[in-house]
């Protein structure tokens, strides 16, 4: 079919083409104008994925755009429905009521099947480029879909408080639970340790444990010293047991040295003496005696000097076995300390071990009580819902003007059909093709002017035409 031919056909059927297309707009139009009007309301709110000032989680840069739908998803919930049923009162209007019982004859929850039916209106479009949420509610006037819209705004926002403050409440309930064991095991293992040093005399082990470190090292040092004082004390003896004259401190007192001067007088004079007198003379005897008694006396002084010498012998061994057995009992006692101080220090990592845990379990409880406190959520109100002015369905110029494209489609196929059916002869170009001969000639129309009309003579097969005017 040649455009020609197309043009020829509707041309011959643009009775029927007009009607179909003038049907086609004006049952649009007049069920456009029918239909109840709809009214969309939007509000819009922005989900803040910076750090929480009272949470110590924040969310993750990769996580934004799951929070995002997340934050979707919560926004079509039903206790978001349900919240947003509870503040407008919806379920106390008498025609949902009498809409309930007669959908589900008075079975089920009415707030939840007021929800599910205005959850239907709903709609949520997020934006590609930031965390802005924009809600839409459709209604049948422009005050209900404003109202929704904000009030689905408004749940929403008290929604996302409630899933934070909530668990934060149970928590801070179940740190308390646990902060109070915590405290008590505190408690037991503080009276453990303070029992432990009252029995055992210590309160600072460490300072005890150095003094006593001290007194035995000090022990130490008195042992070794008088076990030097014993070494020399006993050499000295062996010295007087054995050549007692030969002894310094013998040879260097001076009132032996006096009496062993007045001993060589003495004999020098008895040895003069004798030479003249003899022996029995009675200064000879004089003499003598004079000699013995001072011999008696040097051998005296040496044995004090001596004696002296051996009991200082005897004090340095006394105060070394003195100081040896404190040393011993020094030691004693600081192993005894050490011991102590092990089960001390035992107690004492108990002690802070409970102290460590009972503090981060009232650092917890700290900050779950003060999330359970909080009424921000991150989520804010950007725009409210207004009235819309115009509504949104149905668009009767947009209706129309579909209308009228569908419609002179619909009538192009219906007129290309009839003439499917009906297929007439409506220029010289559809005999060939209808029947299969040449065109011999065509005459003109008895309305044509006879300037205007033209003889055209086919040759072979209609291949040709042959031009002329007519008689």
């Amino acid at each position: 079919m040649t455009f020609n031919q197309f043009l020829r056909i509707i041309r011959a059927r643009w009775m029927l083409v007009s009607a179909i297309i003038v049907f086609v707009v004006l049952a649009t139009l007049g069920v456009s104008l029918v239909l109840p009007k709809q009214y969309t309301a939007s509000a819009t709110v922005m989900a803040d994925v910076r750090p929480d000032p009272v949470s110590p989680y924040p969310v993750a840069g990769t996580m934004a755009t799951s929070y995002i739908a997340t934050q979707i998803d919560i926004i079509k919930s039903p206790s978001v429905a349900q919240r947003v049923v509870r503040s407008l009162k919806l379920a106390d209007s008498p025609y949902m009521q009498e809409r309930w019982r007669k959908d589900t004859n008075g079975a089920g929850d009415l707030t939840a099947w007021v929800a599910a039916l205005i959850d239907r209106s709903l709609t949520v479009k997020p934006s590609r480029e930031s965390n802005v949420i924009e809600i839409q509610y459709d209604g049948n006037s422009p005050q209900f879909a404003a109202a929704l819209a904000n009030a689905y705004a408004q749940s929403y926002i008290e929604s996302t408080v409630q899933i934070k403050v909530d668990p934060a409440r149970q928590y801070t309930e179940f740190f308390q639970e646990r902060a109070s064991a915590a405290r008590e095991k505190l408690e037991r293992a503080r009276e453990r340790l303070a029992e432990a040093q009252r029995e055992k005399g210590i309160v600072l082990t460490d300072e005890r444990l150095d003094v006593e470190t001290a007194r035995l090292v000090e022990l130490s040092s008195q042992v070794n010293t008088l076990r030097a004082l014993r070494a020399d004390s006993i050499s000295r003896r062996g010295q007087v047991a054995t050549n007692p004259d030969q002894y310094n401190e013998v040879l260097n007192n001076p009132v032996i040295a006096t009496l062993k001067a007045d001993l060589a007088r003495q004999e020098s004079r008895l040895s003069e003496l004798n030479e003249r007198m003899g022996d029995a003379h009675p200064q000879v005897v004089e003499a003598r005696a004079n000699v013995v008694n001072l011999r008696s006396q040097i051998r005296a002084e040496t044995n004090r000097v001596t004696g002296s010498v051996k009991g200082g012998a005897n004090m340095v061994e006394q105060r070394e076995a003195e100081a040896v057995a404190a040393f011993e009992a020094q030691r004693e006692r600081l192993l005894k300390l050490k011991e102590s101080r092990t089960d001390l220090q035992v107690m004492e990592k108990e002690v802070e071990t409970a102290q460590r845990i009972y503090d981060s379990i009232q650092e917890r409880m700290s900050q779950t009580n003060l999330e359970s406190q909080t009424s921000q959520s991150g989520i804010y109100l950007l725009s409210k819902a207004t009235e819309p002015v115009s509504p949104t369905f149905p668009r009767v110029f947009l209706n129309t003007a579909v209308a009228l494209v569908l419609g002179t489609l619909l009538a192009l196929m219906v007129a290309l059909t009839v003439e499917l059916f009906d297929r007439r002869v409506r220029s010289v170009i559809d005999i060939p093709q209808a029947l299969d001969i040449p065109v011999i000639g065509v005459l003109p129309a008895p309305r044509q002017a006879r300037s205007r009309s033209r003889f055209k003579l086919g040759t072979g097969g209609g291949s040709g035409f042959l031009r002329g005017k007519t008689a």
